[in-house]
C-alpha cells in the first residue's frame, strides 16, 4: 500500500470517485468540502473545476480559504503559489499540494479520493497507555498546536475509554482536574495548546500542588524546528513548569513516548503532585510503532499501605491509652478514611475535630463531632482542643490558619515523612499510613466511656446553634439578610451525600461558621493556594469524578464567579447536574474586612454584577433569584430538584459574617 502523504498514519488502499457539492462557485472562486474524511479545496477557472488537498504543504495553511491570482492558488498564511489543477509551484518553489482528479458529471462534481487504511500514531498509543493507566477524564481546549493529540483523544472518547470536556478557559480545566484528584485520590488530565493556553493551566496545577492532588498536565507545543528565535506562541514549556511540576518531559520521538506517558502517572499518582508532558507539532503527527509497548500499571505501583514503626507505635497507644479526655484532630489528609476514623473515635469515646480542608469528614450531628478548628471553624473546636490532654493529628499540615496547639501532647500520623514534625517538633511522629496505622490504634486500645466528654460536645453544640439561631434574623443597614441565613436553609437542604465546592472569600468563611456538614458530605477547596474562582470549574470536576451519581452543589461570592462565569456554559453543555449558589453582595467582602482591619478606608472593593439569575438562563441553565431566606428555601429547593443546570442567586450582607 502507499503511503498517504497528507494523512499521517494511514496508507492509501485504493481510489474512489467522491460526489461534492462546492456551491454556485462562481469562475475565479475557492471554496472547502469534506469528502472522504478530509478537507479539499475547490477552485474554479477558466479552465474548470480543480481540486487540492485543502492542507498546503508549506506550513498547513488552509488552501480553501485562498485566492484565484494570474492563474494559480495563493495560500492565505504565506502567500504560497500553486496550479489550482495539478498543485504544481511555479519553478523558484519546492512546495507540492497534492492534486486530485476532477469529474464534471450530470449529477454534479466528482473527485477521485484515496480510501486509506488508519494505523495507530504514537499519540493513540501513548493515550492507550494514559486510559490504561486508569485516567478517564480530560478537562482542556482544543487548538492548533494540540490536533494531532486532541484526534487521538476524540477516538479513545468514540471508545467509551475516556470522557472530554471541552471549557471556555484552560484556567478552569486545571481547577476542574485539580477537585477530581482532590476528590477521587487519582488524576486527571488538563489539556491545552501551546503559549498562552499552558501558562493558563499554572494557577489550577499550583492548586492541586500545594494541596497534594495528583493531576496530569497534557500542553501543546510549536514545532521542534522553530524553536528558537522565536516563533508565534512559542515558550520554553519545560522551564515554565519547572516550579510547578514535580516531574516534566518533552516528547521528542516515537522510541519512549508510551513510557513517559507511564512515568508522568506514575510520578502525579505516588507522590500527588503535577506532571507535565510537552507534545511538540510534529511529533504528534507520527505514525506509531509496530513494536511499541504499553507499559502496564501492573507491577509498577506498590500499594500504599504503609505500617508505622512498632516501637513508635506501642508509644503512641500507651499516650493515649493513659489519656483522659484525648482528641483526634483530622486533616485533608485523611478525608479518605473516615469510617476507620469514626470507628476509633467511637470506641475510645473520643471527639473529633476537623481543619477546614477537611470539612464534611464527619457529620457535626454525630455526638462526637466538634466541628472545625480555626479562623474557618466555630468556638466548639477550639474549646474541645483547649481542654484536651493528647491530640492524635492525622493528616493535617499545622497550618496557622487552622491553630493546632503547640502545647499539648501529640501524636502525628502522616504517610509523608517531611510533614512529620514539619514545622516544629511532636511528641511522637508516626510515619504510617493513615487508614493502617488508625486500625492498629483501633484494635490495641480498650474501650471507653467518656460520658463527660460528649454531654460537653452537645452544651457547646447548644450554645453555637442558639447563636447561630440569633445572627440568621439579622440584616444590615440595607435589608440584606445575614449569611448565616443562607447556610442555615443550606444545613436543612443539602444531601447528606453531596459534594461542596467551595470558593474563596467572605462566603467561605460563613461556609466554615455555619453550614453544618451531613454524614456522608466532601468539601472541596482552594486549600493552600487560596484561589478565588475555584468554585464553579471544581463543581466540574466533581460532576465529571462521580459521573452524576452524587449531588454537586457549588458555592461562592461573585467576585469567585466572575472569575470563571462562561464556565456555565460548559455545565450547560453536557447537561451537568450541579446547583450553584452565589452569595451577592456586590462587593469583594473579605477585601473590604482586611483593609477595616488595617484601619484602611475601604477602597475598590465594590462591583457591578450582572443578574446571575438571568444570565443563567440566558446560558440555557435553571436561574433563581432570592433576598430573603424563606425565597431562598424555596429557590434551593426547586434547584436541588432539577435534573440539570441550575444557579440560585442570593442577595446577602457583605460584612458581617
Amino acid at each position: 500500500m502507499q503511503h498517504d502523504p497528507t494523512r499521517p498514519g494511514k496508507q492509501i488502499e485504493r481510489y474512489e470517485w467522491c460526489h461534492v457539492d462546492p456551491g454556485d462557485l462562481p469562475v475565479g472562486g475557492v471554496t472547502t468540502v469534506i469528502a472522504a474524511d478530509r478537507a479539499i479545496a475547490i477552485t474554479r477557472t477558466e479552465n474548470g473545476y480543480g481540486a487540492l488537498d485543502n492542507r498546503c504543504p508549506h506550513q498547513g495553511g488552509p488552501l480553501g480559504d485562498g485566492q484565484i491570482e494570474h492563474g494559480c492558488l495563493i495560500c492565505p498564511w504565506h502567500g504560497y503559489e500553486y496550479d489550482p489543477h495539478t498543485g504544481a509551484p511555479p519553478e523558484e518553489y519546492g512546495d507540492v499540494a497534492t492534486a486530485y482528479e476532477v469529474e464534471e458529471r450530470d449529477d454534479g462534481l466528482h473527485i477521485r479520493l484515496p480510501v486509506v487504511t488508519r494505523f495507530p500514531t504514537v499519540m493513540d498509543q501513548m493515550v492507550d497507555t494514559m486510559t490504561e493507566w486508569g485516567v478517564d477524564s480530560v478537562f482542556g481546549m482544543v487548538g492548533h498546536s494540540n490536533l494531532g493529540l486532541a484526534d487521538a483523544l476524540r477516538r479513545a472518547e468514540e471508545d467509551g475509554r475516556l470522557h472530554y470536556y471541552g471549557i471556555r478557559h484552560e484556567g478552569a480545566a486545571a481547577f476542574a482536574a485539580s477537585a477530581y484528584g482532590k476528590l477521587t485520590g487519582s488524576p486527571a488530565a488538563c489539556f491545552s495548546i501551546a503559549g498562552p493556553g499552558a501558562t493558563n493551566l499554572l494557577t489550577g496545577l499550583w492548586d492541586a500542588k500545594v494541596d497534594r492532588a495528583p493531576i496530569l498536565a497534557l500542553t501543546g507545543q510549536v514545532q521542534t524546528q522553530v524553536l528558537g528565535p522565536g516563533a508565534f506562541q512559542e515558550l520554553p514549556l519545560t522551564e515554565a513548569f519547572s516550579a510547578v511540576a514535580e516531574w516534566t518531559q518533552t516528547v521528542l520521538s516515537a522510541e519512549n513516548a508510551t513510557e513517559l506517558m507511564a512515568l508522568a502517572i506514575k510520578h502525579a499518582v505516588i507522590n500527588r503532585d503535577v506532571a507535565h508532558l510537552v507534545f511538540p507539532d510534529e511529533i504528534q503527527e507520527l505514525p506509531g510503532r509496530s513494536d511499541q509497548l504499553r507499559p502496564p500499571k501492573e507491577g509498577r505501583v506498590a500499594p500504599p499501605q504503609i505500617t508505622p514503626p512498632l516501637q513508635q507505635l506501642d508509644r503512641a497507644i500507651k499516650l493515649l491509652a493513659d489519656a483522659q479526655r484525648p482528641v483526634i484532630i483530622a486533616g485533608y489528609g485523611a478525608r479518605q478514611h473516615r469510617s476507620e476514623i469514626v470507628a476509633l473515635a467511637e470506641k475510645i469515646d473520643a471527639p473529633i475535630i476537623t481543619t477546614f480542608k477537611a470539612k464534611g469528614m464527619v457529620a457535626d450531628s454525630h455526638p462526637l463531632a466538634a466541628g472545625v478548628l480555626g479562623r474557618s471553624g466555630t468556638p466548639v473546636g477550639s474549646a474541645v482542643m483547649g481542654r484536651s490532654d493528647v491530640l492524635l493529628v492525622l493528616g493535617a499540615s499545622f497550618s496557622n490558619h487552622t491553630g493546632i496547639s503547640e502545647r499539648k501532647p501529640t501524636i502525628q500520623v502522616d504517610f509523608d515523612r517531611m510533614t512529620l514534625g514539619k514545622f516544629h517538633p511532636v511528641d511522637i511522629p508516626l510515619w504510617g499510613e493513615i487508614a493502617t496505622t488508625v486500625r492498629l490504634l483501633r484494635q490495641a486500645l480498650p474501650q471507653e466511656d467518656r460520658p463527660a466528654v460528649r454531654a460537653d460536645i452537645a452544651a457547646r453544640w447548644e450554645r453555637w446553634r442558639a447563636e447561630k439561631a440569633r445572627r440568621s434574623v439579622l440584616t444590615d443597614k440595607q435589608g440584606r439578610m445575614h449569611p448565616a441565613a443562607v447556610f442555615e436553609v443550606m444545613t436543612d437542604l443539602v444531601p447528606d451525600n453531596a459534594v461542596l465546592p467551595v470558593d474563596v472569600g467572605n462566603n467561605t468563611y460563613a461556609f466554615g461558621h455555619y453550614f453544618e456538614s451531613g454524614s456522608d458530605q466532601d468539601v472541596l477547596m482552594s486549600g493552600y493556594l487560596g484561589s478565588i474562582g475555584f468554585a464553579l470549574p471544581a463543581a466540574i470536576g466533581s460532576w465529571a469524578a462521580t459521573r452524576g451519581s452524587r449531588p454537586i452543589v457549588s458555592i461562592s461570592g461573585d467576585g469567585g464567579l466572575g472569575q470563571y462565569l462562561a464556565e456555565l456554559t460548559t455545565i450547560v453543555k453536557y447537561d451537568m447536574n450541579i446547583t450553584h449558589v452565589v452569595l451577592n453582595n456586590s462587593e469583594l467582602g473579605k477585601i473590604s474586612r482586611e483593609q477595616i482591619s488595617a484601619i484602611q478606608p475601604v477602597w475598590q472593593t465594590d462591583l457591578v454584577n450582572p443578574d446571575f439569575a438571568e444570565y443563567a438562563r440566558s446560558c440555557g441553565a435553571m436561574g433563581l433569584r432570592a433576598e430573603t431566606k424563606d425565597a431562598f428555601r424555596d429557590a434551593l429547593d426547586q434547584a436541588l430538584s432539577h435534573q440539570g443546570p441550575a444557579l440560585v442567586e442570593v442577595v446577602t450582607s457583605a460584612l458581617d459574617v
